[in-house]
């Protein structure tokens, strides 16, 4: 691996960090892929619009919808970096998953419709895939779609139920998986859609979660009838738009290397200003190695990251680099926000609600989140399974005996 950056990517790292501390809408309070207070939402519409209008986001979109097809493909790393160590707001909701699948596989039409309006923020999507029976597994997701009428005033009338729905309660539009051919193969015969979340049939209701806050949803569709125009590809060929979309949404990784340097920091900070018996405990010699381990852990993540992007500029991605990094990551995360906690000893037991909770309860709530990342974009059991059988090549079964 060989990633150096270049003079034009610094020049530009330095006009995004610029640009960042100039616009961003203040701090995030919370770690993690977090749903704001609704009176919070119109400023990061604000933000995310200044983002576009600036060509820091949508940057792969074709030029005839504001993207810059010459541009560095790191630049999206970079901003979403810079994003991330400013500690403020990313662009909330599923706008980039949807708008990769509607530039790839969508009509001119549904192009022309869309995506100006995601440039501009009129529309806060939100992921409709994951169901109380579908998440790691999600080909087994059970929402159906029938068509009733036929030409373009036909409709598809959607039953069924989804949940894990990050800023569900947010969200003007849907980026909505259904099973249109309940008669075929796992895999096939899923329809990708396009839904306005106004839609009569569509019921939200936000799930309070361990950390006291409400970022995902259920969602209820009863009855809702979607224009046949708002079809996202082909029907029953809404898996190879879904799975295609997914992998274009790759800054995020880059976001979460730059969390977990910040959060060493402030695990350094956190450990020099801690006292046991009037000593820091940053002179204790076992809370030192510890913190030297997980040092080591952070910056190996970011050698992983770093290969990534190198595979990424040479086209010789791996099936195992996605499910590898995401598990190194989302343990490593949980490792040093939970050992911030115990620095803190009988402190730790205070939640940000107590004014004498130790920066405001972050460590606290950080803990309690950072079981999500575990989860969120496949289990890691399951992840283990895709490594093993995809990047090594191990059989689904032990051989007979």
């Amino acid at each position: 691996m060989r990633l150096e950056s270049t003079p034009e990517l610094e020049a530009f790292r330095q006009r995004v960090r610029a640009f960042v501390a100039e616009h961003a809408p203040g701090i995030k309070a919370h770690a993690g892929v977090r749903a704001p207070d609704p009176e919070l939402v119109p400023a990061i519409r604000d933000w995310t619009a200044k983002l576009y209008a600036a060509g820091l986001l949508g940057i792969d979109w074709p030029a005839e919808f504001g993207g810059r097809p010459d541009a560095h493909p790191l630049e999206s790393f970079v901003v979403a970096e810079e994003i991330a160590r400013a500690r403020t707001w990313s662009p909330i909701g599923a706008a980039t998953l949807a708008a990769a699948a509607i530039i790839d596989f969508g009509t001119p039409e549904l192009r022309q419709r869309l995506l100006p309006r995601i440039r501009g923020c009129q529309d806060i999507w939100c992921q409709l895939f994951s169901e109380p029976g579908a998440g790691s597994d999600l080909a087994a997701l059970r929402t159906r779609a029938r068509l009733e009428g036929e030409g373009p005033d036909a409709v598809f009338v959607i039953d069924g139920q989804k949940v894990w729905t990050t800023n569900g309660q947010h969200a003007d539009m849907g980026y909505l998986l259904a099973r249109t051919d309940p008669g075929a193969p796992k895999h096939r015969g899923i329809t990708a859609f396009a839904l306005d979340m106004r839609t009569p049939g569509v019921t939200v209701r936000p799930l309070r979660e361990i950390t006291g806050t409400t970022d995902f949803n259920e969602v209820f569709l009863d009855e809702v009838r979607i224009p046949v125009a708002n079809v996202i590809g082909r029907v029953n060929e809404g898996w190879r738009a879904a799975m295609s979309s997914l992998g274009h949404e790759r800054s995020g990784v880059a976001a979460r290397g730059a969390e977990l340097l910040t959060t060493l920091d402030d695990l350094l900070r956190l450990a020099s200003e801690t006292n046991v018996n009037n000593v820091a405990a940053l002179e204790d010699s076992a809370t030192r190695r510890t913190i030297g381990e997980l040092a080591t852990r952070v910056h190996v993540n970011a050698a992983i990251l770093g290969l990534t992007q190198s595979r990424m500029l040479h086209h010789s991605e791996q099936p195992a680099d996605a499910p590898l990094g995401k598990i190194f990551f989302s343990e490593l995360n949980h490792d040093l926000v939970a050992f911030g906690v115990r620095l803190q000893g009988t402190a730790g037991l205070l939640s940000e609600a107590d004014p004498a909770a130790v920066a405001g309860g972050w460590w606290q709530d950080a803990q309690l989140y950072s079981r999500a990342y575990t989860i969120a974009g496949g289990a890691n059991e399951i992840l283990r399974t895709q490594v093993a059988e995809r990047g090594l090549g191990l059989p689904r079964e032990a051989p007979p005996r």
